[in-house]
Formats: C-alpha cells, sequence, structure tokens
C-alpha cells in the first residue's frame, strides 16, 4: 500500500489523509495477533473489488497480513472477523492473543500434576507467571490506543516495539526453563505456545515496518514525550518528587540527610523496620508517585521482589559496599536461573541509588543471579551487583545503569532487555578450576525486538585474584546466547584480560551469522582488534551508527533519564 506518495509535492491535505490512513493501519499492530500490512504495490482500490470470491473482509485481513512471518497464523485469528474497521480487527485480535496465551497458563497448570521431574514442573510454575507478564505488556500495548497521537508517532511505536518485545522475552524464558529436564513437558509446552509466540512475532514485526515506511515515505519529525498509563507513566519536566527537599529537581543528587523517605530500613531498628521485605507492605499498589525506601548501611540477607504492582519505587542505600541485599538461591540445589535472584525487580519506573545486590552461593554453584530487572523504566545509578555466574540479568525492557559495578565470571551480564551502561565496571572474577569467563550473554530470539547490551565508557578489568589465572581461564567480551544476540561495546576501556579473538560461539557455529556484534572506538591493551574471531555477525560501524546506541537515541532516554538529574550523557561522550 502507498502512503500518500514519494514527496510533498503533491499538498498538505494529501499528506494529511495520508497519515491519517496510516494512523488507522498502525492501530491495526498494536496487538499481538494483528498485524499491519505494508501492501507493495497495491493500492487501496484492491478493498473494493467486486470479487464474488473473497469478501472485502477477508481482503482486508489479508491484505494486514501480507507482510507477517506467519501468515496464515494471522489469517486463521481474524478468519471469524466480518469487518474492515480496524478497531473490530484489534479486538478480535487482541482477544486471540490472550486467549492463546491463557491456554498456555492452563495447560502448564495441567501439565504440572503429570510432569515427574522437579525442574520441569517449577519450570511449568515459571511458565504460569512469565505468561501473565507478557498479557501484562499485551494489554499495555492495546491501552496505548487511547491516547494515541500521530504527532507523537515515534515514542508511541517504540513503546509498542518494547512491550510487544517484552512478551516475546516472556514466552522464550518460558520455554528456556526446560533446558536439561526429563520427560515430554518442555516439547508439549512448546507446542502450546507456538501460536501465540507467532502472533506476537508478527505484531512486533509489523509495528516495526509500518514505522520504518511512515519515517522514510513521510519524513516523520522526532516526537515529544507524551504520558503513559497510569502504571507506565514518565517523570515529567514539570513534576517534581514529593520526596525531594526544597523542591529540589534532582532526584538523585540527594544525600540521605537530606531525605525525606516514605521508610526506613534499618538493621539496628532505628528505622521502621528491620527488613526490607517488611518495608514492602507500605507501597501503595499502582502508584504515580515516587515511593521512597531508604536502606540503611548494613547486610540484609533476604530474597526481595518488586512485584508488578509496586511501580515508581526508589531505592537508596549508604553506599553500593554499605547497604548490601545478599542471598544465595542456585542452579546447582535446584532453583531454575529464573528464580535464583536475590533481588527481582519488575514494577515500572523503578530507581535504585547507593545499593548493594549480592548472591553469594559462589562459583561452584553455578547459576546464580544478584540482581534480575524488567522494570521498564528502571535506573541503577552508583550500585553494585555481585556474584560469579549469571550476576545480572538484564530480562527485558529499557534499563539504564549509570556508574555502577558488576562482578562475575561465566555471562556475568545477561538477558534480552535493552540495557545501556554507562560509566560503569565490569571485573572478571576467578572461576573454577575449568571454567573460561564470558562479560556478556545477550538473548535476543527475534530479530526486531529493540534489545541489546550496551556499554560505553566502561572499564572492562579483572580482579586481583583472577590476574594470575587469566592466561589459563581465558576471558571474552561476550558470546552469543540466542540467535540473534546483540552487544555494542563502545568508547569504553577494556584491559589485558580479553582474549584477542574478542568474542566467544555459544555452541558451534550456532548464532555466529545472525548475531550483531561490534566494537566502537575503545582503548586499552584488549581492545586491539586485530585478531578479533571473523564472524558474519561482528559489525564495523560508522560514527553516525554508534550514535544509535546511546541512551539518548536507544532508549528514549532524555525523555525519562535526563529529568531525574542523575549523571547522564545522551550522545556520545568526550573521552
Amino acid at each position: 500500500m502507498a502512503f500518500g506518495g514519494g514527496n510533498d509535492g503533491g499538498n498538505g491535505k494529501k499528506k494529511k489523509v495520508a497519515i491519517m490512513g496510516a494512523s488507522a493501519l498502525i492501530l491495526v499492530a498494536m496487538v499481538v495477533a494483528v498485524a499491519v500490512g505494508v501492501h507493495k504495490g497495491g493500492s487501496d482500490d484492491d478493498d473494493h473489488s467486486s470479487s464474488g470470491s473473497i469478501s472485502t473482509s477477508s481482503k482486508a485481513v489479508k491484505q494486514i497480513c501480507a507482510p507477517t512471518d506467519y501468515r496464515e497464523t494471522c489469517e486463521t485469528s481474524l478468519s471469524s472477523v466480518n469487518s474492515t474497521d480496524p478497531k473490530e480487527l484489534i479486538k478480535a485480535g487482541f482477544q486471540v492473543a490472550v486467549q492463546h496465551l491463557r491456554v498456555a497458563i492452563e495447560n502448564s497448570t495441567t501439565l504440572k500434576e503429570l510432569a515427574k521431574d522437579p525442574r520441569a514442573n517449577q519450570a511449568l510454575s515459571n511458565c504460569e507467571e512469565l505468561m501473565d507478564y507478557a498479557i501484562d505488556d499485551i494489554q499495555d500495548s492495546f491501552n496505548r490506543l487511547g491516547a494515541f497521537d500521530i504527532s507523537k508517532l515515534e515514542e508511541y511505536v517504540e513503546d509498542l516495539k518494547v512491550w510487544l518485545g517484552g512478551a516475546v522475552t516472556y514466552e522464550q524464558t518460558c520455554l528456556d526453563g526446560f533446558e536439561n529436564t526429563t520427560g515430554d513437558a518442555g516439547d508439549r509446552m512448546k507446542a502450546i505456545l507456538k501460536t501465540a509466540q507467532e502472533l506476537t512475532s508478527n505484531g512486533l514485526a509489523m509495528v516495526t515496518e509500518i514505522y520504518n515506511v511512515l519515517n522514510s515515505n513521510l519524513n516523520l519529525p522526532n516526537a515529544p514525550s507524551t504520558p503513559n498509563p497510569p502504571h507506565r507513566r514518565l517523570l515529567n519536566e514539570e513534576e517534581t518528587p514529593s520526596w525531594v527537599n526544597d523542591g529540589k529537581r534532582k532526584l538523585l543528587a540527594a544525600s540521605p540527610a537530606d531525605l525525606k523517605p516514605d521508610v526506613v530500613v534499618a538493621k539496628d531498628g532505628s528505622g521502621k523496620y528491620k527488613t526490607v521485605n517488611e518495608a514492602l507492605k507500605d507501597i501503595p499498589k499502582y502508584g504515580n508517585n515516587t515511593f521512597v525506601i531508604y536502606i540503611k548501611a548494613g547486610v540484609y540477607e533476604e530474597t526481595v521482589i518488586i512485584d508488578k504492582t509496586m511501580t515508581h519505587v526508589m531505592m537508596i542505600g549508604d553506599g553500593p559496599t554499605k547497604s548490601v541485599i545478599t542471598g544465595s538461591k542456585n542452579y546447582v540445589d535446584g532453583t531454575l536461573t529464573f528464580k535464583t535472584a536475590t533481588v527481582t525487580i519488575i514494577g515500572g519506573n523503578f530507581t535504585a541509588k547507593d545499593m548493594g545486590f549480592e548472591n553469594s552461593a559462589g562459583p561452584e554453584k553455578h547459576q546464580a543471579v544478584a540482581l534480575r530487572v524488567q522494570s521498564d523504566l528502571s535506573l541503577f545509578y552508583n550500585c553494585r551487583m555481585d556474584g560469579y555466574q549469571d550476576t545480572l540479568y538484564t530480562h527485558a525492557h529499557r534499563q539504564f545503569y549509570r556508574d555502577c559495578t558488576i562482578t562475575g565470571t561465566i555471562d556475568f551480564i545477561f538477558g534480552d532487555a535493552g540495557a545501556v551502561f554507562q560509566n560503569c565496571q565490569m571485573i572478571v572474577r576467578k572461576p573454577l578450576d575449568n571454567q573460561n569467563c564470558i562479560v556478556t550473554a545477550q538473548g535476543r530470539s527475534d530479530r526486531r525486538t529493540p534489545s541489546a547490551i550496551i556499554l560505553q565508557n566502561c572499564t572492562i578489568s579483572g580482579d586481583p585474584l583472577y590476574m594470575p589465572v587469566k592466561d589459563v581461564n581465558k576471558a571474552y567480551l561476550g558470546r552469543p546466547w540466542k540467535e540473534f544476540s546483540r552487544t555494542i561495546i563502545m568508547q569504553s576501556q577494556i584491559d589485558d584480560i580479553i582474549q584477542p579473538d574478542g568474542w566467544l560461539p555459544w555452541a558451534g557455529t550456532f548464532a555466529i551469522n545472525s548475531c550483531f556484534y561490534t566494537e566502537f572506538n575503545n582503548r586499552g591493551a584488549g581492545a586491539d582488534m586485530s585478531k578479533r574471531v571473523k564472524w558474519k555477525g561482528i559489525k564495523t560501524i560508522t560514527p553516525q551508527h554508534a550514535v544509535d546506541f546511546t541512551p539518548g537515541r536507544f532508549l528514549g532516554g532524555d525523555r525519562w533519564i535526563k529529568a531525574t538529574g542523575i549523571p547522564y550523557v545522551s550522545g556520545m561522550i568526550n573521552v
């Protein structure tokens, strides 16, 4: 379908009509089951053909589904809809998508009763939770319809891509849980999820494609900020958080002495509570105002979950090595990776400052997460994440880390979020005798998901205990966990602990051609790229392309990071 011609040579009215027509199509792409069709070579007149073999509504469905990766699934999902109205198609597609995910939840419960493998049983429980998150993301996308404004198209579509990408991630995480399990539960769940995964992928693909077409054909300007649905609400420039003294606008510049927190946690009894978990009961559900938990110096041995109802929570400590939440859940002792996290952050718009998160299980316990984050628009400033294998799980959505330290051994920063690390330290620790070390393992399973691990002006170095064994237990920048794994390391200091070949395969040739790995303007003995692996997936980018991976561009950071006042550079850094 053409969108109003190749340039502005017509008139403003034609362009307005083109935008309005495109807007209607975009509405269709909001939901998982519906894909917006950019029908190349066709025309609007085709929709009104008098052909008796195919009804008008069927033609509309075919046109909508034409560009999808799973066209038959798309057409089948809408086959009973007798309408060309985009809103009706939205409703139908939304209902089908949610229905398939709810069927997956119901079947996971049934399969649990049959699964004899304890790990498979755990995986099924996790699938129930993950499908619930996927439904939430789809519904958030659907709810965005009410606030639609064509002038804010860019931000609108980026939100949709992030949330639909989140649904893709959760579906994949469900299936990942069945690795190394016995019985047929994993295969059965894969079959149950097949249609839901295809619908999600189609929706994400078309949201991406329609925006690309509109952007190139209509030369749409960058969009300003627009409010999100209630539990996705951003902090606007004009707002001042209620807890900041004297109307200070800089959220994270205040010292503990200046704070007026909502609740204080202190092991010595000087606060309202002695544990972090006790403080969570004070958090209002789906709050839009920043709720501040001040955690005084101390080591808090507990498992903490900021659940999806706990939005706009801020956790502030006395320092990343002073206020520490620690735990030791791990894979070897029977817990799947997804649930090993000492601290799990789910509710949107989470912020942490001067906090430490630790998993103390040790290298012999293998996967043991210190911090798992799926909170959209989450910030971590001057925090520390300590562990060994799988320390920091950047699970989903948009995340920004500034002046943080992450330590570990194998894949110690992993996940499928859009995660930017600016001015952070990655410290490789001493692993077991037979282990190598890998800094990143990015998990993008769909090439259109707007996710990546991005290190900007960071330092990759070795712990003193690791240095004597660095030539035996070799360290690498990353390896491709999923087919479209994407990692960008730029403007960073890479010490000589990183092997000359730089990147490590996951298994054989898996994903070495489809991944996207690049290094740009790095420094240090480990930054020499002359002996790097020669995979097709190793890319060389231009300075203009590198800007696309800065937090202002990649995360839309000027709309939500800048307002907090934390140290933040939107674009490239002068180093």
